[in-house]
């Protein structure tokens, strides 16, 4: 492979990450639009063709990158904070926290960001987003389950995260602190459950009706299951055992 090909995957990166600060100056006004991909590009100077490489989606695929990089950095963010003091649960919350206050500089490009992924056309997309931070929370916590349990953690942080999201986007409260007790209600809701599922493990009436279904959703394996925690390429959707 020629020097050139191999480097081509960074400039491509380069190349979406300049038109995406472009971006962000015109999204909050004009949205996740064709208007502000043009702006982009006079802004930076790129040309029509390199700039369609890096994004063939225009705007739609600079949105993408953009909660994207929102969950980079809260990754980034997470390694540098203690959490060792915090219950499993407080972590949980205290990483949805940082994922939010990241996204805080651009609120309004991101209200543009969820109003676009909203839409029917898009929102399969919007999901797979709510699903990668969710994933990412997880990663970010050294989750390692490679059952079923990895897709219920992640489903169920996905209700989490868009929930408390859209709350967080209208909330005016100072520091909002509205939406930081709206998440500790979500999660303990969530407590709740795991409580309750708990309870019906121990009980010997409900242990035997759930037998079934608890033995076949044990044969079900994340993706990659194996990986996990490697820092390897974990891929989707997974297998059944």
């Amino acid at each position: 492979m020629s020097e050139e090909n191999r480097t081509e995957p960074d400039r491509l990166e380069q190349t979406r990450a300049a038109l995406l600060e472009a971006a962000l100056v015109h999204a909050p006004f004009d949205g996740w639009t064709d208007a502000t991909w043009r702006a982009a590009l006079a802004d930076t100077g790129i040309d029509e063709a390199t700039a369609r490489a890096a994004a063939p989606r225009r705007g739609f695929d600079l949105a993408v990158a953009f909660h994207k990089a929102g969950d980079e950095e809260m990754k980034r963010l997470a390694a540098e904070t203690d959490l060792s003091a915090l219950r499993y649960s407080e972590r949980v919350a205290k990483l949805i926290r940082i994922r939010l206050e990241v996204a805080e500089m651009h609120r309004e490009a991101v209200r543009r960001g969820a109003t676009l992924f909203s839409l029917p056309m898009n929102a399969a997309e919007g999901a797979r987003l709510i699903w990668g931070t969710a994933d990412a929370v997880w990663s970010a916590l050294g989750d390692t389950s490679e059952d079923f349990n990895w897709y219920s953690k992640r489903a169920i942080l996905s209700g989490v995260y868009s929930s408390t999201l859209l709350y967080w986007l209208g909330d005016q409260s100072e520091g909002h602190e509205r939406t930081w007790a709206f998440l500790d209600r979500r999660i303990s809701d969530v407590m709740r459950f795991e409580k309750a599922k708990a309870q019906a493990r121990k009980n010997p009436l409900t242990r035997v009706l759930m037998a079934g279904p608890a033995a076949a959703l044990a044969r079900i394996r994340a993706p990659g299951a194996g990986r996990i925690g490697t820092g390897l390429p974990v891929g989707l959707p997974g297998r059944r055992r």
